[in-house]
């Protein structure tokens, strides 16, 4: 699946689109323990999301910038580099308000919109980019049906996704603040499924 090949819009009816997908403590990939992804993809063909709640702490936005020879604004010292997935590391994307729009941005909800080009960061180098970012490298996965398994195998958890948890910058606490909005304590979670 290309994640990036539906056109110019992924606005989708599929239930997880636009939603959190939080990670149980069933969750047996120890690169997804306790993380919130932002669903951006959920059709027949597979899934695609970002991670919003681990950075790269040895990678600045500043140095993506440098790399492809883009002046940084002031405000770019406060803008950190997260750890998308597991899935082309390499590959940038930029989770963002829809205030932005472009030729190449795909529009996921009524309030975000996913960019993958060199024009969104020049925009918010420049100070012209959306009211709210978040940059990533690399995005998560699945194929076919993978993630409606994971899901019946007690892996995840869907919440319903606001621009305050999304873009907050303390990360160390949007995956029990994700829980929270179900009214779920993560220490009441057990780690093994309850099928009944």
């Amino acid at each position: 699946m290309n994640p990036m090949s539906t056109g110019t819009s992924i606005l989708s009816s599929s239930y997880l689109v636009g939603q959190f997908l939080v990670s149980m403590p069933a969750m047996a990939d120890p690169r997804f323990e306790n993380t919130v992804i932002y669903m951006c993809h959920h059709a027949s063909d597979g899934a695609m999301g970002l991670v919003v709640n681990r950075c790269i702490e040895d990678l600045a936005f500043r140095d993506i910038l440098a790399q492809l020879d883009i002046k940084p604004g002031r405000s770019c010292d406060d803008i950190r580099v997260h750890r998308g997935g597991p899935v082309e590391t390499s590959r940038g994307f930029v989770l963002h308000t829809t205030d932005y729009k472009r030729e190449g941005t795909l529009v996921v909800s009524s309030d975000i919109a996913l960019s993958a080009t060199t024009e969104v960061l020049r925009a918010i180098a420049g100070g012209e980019g959306p009211s709210r970012s978040l940059m990533a490298l690399g995005y998560a996965g699945w194929g076919e049906g993978q993630l409606d398994e994971e899901i019946k195998q007690n892996a995840w958890l869907s919440v319903p996704a606001d621009l305050d948890l999304l873009f907050a910058d303390d990360l160390g606490s949007k995956w029990v603040r994700a829980l929270g909005k179900l009214g779920i304590n993560p220490a009441m979670l057990s780690a093994s499924a309850g099928h009944a």
